[in-house]
């Protein structure tokens, strides 16, 4: 049964960060609470699973959520991979791989697998009809046996459902926005205001503790917007921004190397021996 949208104003994306088993809570908490749901949701390779993208794939909202592979198969050395199955030729008709020593990985049997968190998969296993012999076997395979290749069509063709929208014009625009909407505000309350680990315990307790994190960071970005619409349009803003980044940048790099040992050349240069970054 599907549970009614809320009317509420949607919000044009949702960002979230890691990890596969905290989306679907995600979205049952915005139902119950009554919240509004965005038009489209992104997430990291983290939450690339079969479980949510099954989940997902009847919510009323669009969803770009890369596979962990998704990276490594843009790269031109990925197609290189000669002993990777997607880089095998694959018969339809007879449903059979050729591997690159040309030799038959016909289909078997299907099994069952069961990830962490209870979700079962079913994959279709193909072997190899003979490795004997083969030159290619230490480069192919670990195995005693013959190569095996096990194949998960369901998550197969969701993941390829996602990776045609992140490929295209749209789905790049919005996934980048994701790099700075989302990292800069973890590296902001990290860095900036020192909240780097959690100091209470419970799951109530440690609600609190990072809703008053949160709290503390959008008051001073509301506070940031007060101060900038109250001040005067000045032709020089843009300039005294630069030189404020300046004068912290140096102020930066002197906290950082401050406690480093340090030693002049013969030129009169500063040198440092090692390299701390400030974390404090």
């Amino acid at each position: 049964m599907k549970v009614p949208l809320p009317k509420f104003k949607r919000k044009k994306a949702i960002f979230l960060r890691n990890q596969t088993a905290t989306y679907q809570p995600y979205t049952m908490n915005q139902l119950v609470l009554g919240l509004p749901l965005p038009k489209t949701l992104i997430a990291d390779a983290g939450y690339g699973s079969e479980s949510n993208d099954v989940a997902m794939a009847d919510e009323p909202f669009e969803t770009l959520i890369p596979s962990h592979t998704f990276r490594q198969e843009q790269k031109r050395s990925f197609e290189k991979k000669r002993f990777h199955p997607y880089n095998w030729r694959y018969d339809e008709t007879d449903d059979v791989y050729w591997c690159p020593n040309q030799r038959k990985v016909s289909f078997k049997r299907y099994t069952k697998r069961t990830d962490p968190y209870g979700y079962a998969r079913d994959f279709k296993v193909y072997e190899s009809e003979s490795c004997e012999g083969c030159p290619f076997k230490p480069e192919c395979t670990k195995a005693r046996g013959n190569r095996q290749v096990h194949y998960n069509p369901v998550y197969e063709e969701l993941k390829a459902k996602q990776h045609q929208k992140l490929k295209s014009e749209k789905g790049r625009t919005l996934y980048q926005k994701r790099k700075t909407d989302v990292e800069s505000v973890f590296g902001h309350v990290k860095q900036n205001l020192g909240f780097r680990r959690l100091h209470l315990r419970g799951k109530e307790s440690v609600h609190i503790e990072f809703e008053l994190a949160a709290l503390a960071h959008n008051l001073r970005k509301r506070a940031t917007v007060d101060r900038r619409s109250k001040e005067p349009k000045n032709t020089n803003q843009h300039k005294n921004r630069e030189n404020r980044i300046k004068r912290f940048s140096r102020f930066y790099v002197l906290r950082c190397f401050w406690d480093s040992p340090f030693h002049f050349n013969s030129r009169g240069a500063l040198f440092f021996h090692t390299f701390r970054t400030f974390d404090r």
